[in-house]
């Protein structure tokens, strides 16, 4: 097995055409905690990837798991969005990249973690990583998502992520549901950030 990735709560290893995604123990944590943690998260993760299969949406398929750690998904030989938006026809990537979120959010899932980094291109846009998905039909959650989006695209692709955003609103409004309720929380969710920002500042 190969590593070529980790992050704060799990490591991924190649091992031929699957990807093992290990959910490491955390030692600063009580182990009848930690236990529990982690085996919650991995069997979410699983129902989320069972759902995503159900819905044919373009993600890694589950090919098996292990209760407290481990999964087993295949592997998505693509190239991450992060490294290709600036020299790509963006505005139709990020329109893409916007229906399909609509698409997890007109089933119940939020993603939680929405950045470039987590989309692979494959002649499509697929999405990876949904260690911190979880299930809401809550507009409260959708508008979050978007606003995570949001940050993201300004935070990796400060040059082009107005326009970026932009069109992914557009793919996102022609298929979402409750799109008005939605985008409303939106601007509610952007100003509570903005004045947040204000108070650490005084």
């Amino acid at each position: 097995m190969k590593k070529i990735a980790q992050g704060a709560e799990a490591k991924l290893f190649l091992d031929g055409k699957n990807v093992i995604k290990d959910r490491f123990k955390k030692t600063y944590r009580i182990k009848e905690i930690d236990d529990r943690l982690r085996g919650f998260r991995t069997r979410r993760e699983a129902k989320i990837f069972n759902r995503l299969k159900d819905i044919n949406f373009p993600a890694p398929r589950l090919i098996e798991s292990y209760d407290k750690e481990r999964l087993v998904m295949d592997f998505i030989d693509g190239t991450k969005v992060r490294d290709i938006l600036e020299k790509s026809d963006y505005k139709r990537l990020c329109k893409e990249i916007g229906k399909k979120i609509a698409v997890l959010h007109n089933n119940g899932i939020i993603h939680g973690d929405l950045t470039t980094s987590n989309m692979l291109f494959k002649d499509e846009v697929y999405f990876i990583d949904f260690g911190l998905s979880f299930f809401s039909d809550k507009i409260e959650d959708k508008a979050v998502d978007i606003h995570l989006l949001k940050q993201a695209l300004e935070s990796k692709h400060y040059t082009i992520w107005e326009k970026c955003f932009e069109s992914a609103l557009v793919g996102y409004k022609k298929e979402a549901k409750d799109i008005s309720l939605i985008l409303d929380r939106f601007d509610r969710v952007e100003k509570r950030g903005r004045y947040k920002g204000k108070r650490k500042n005084i």
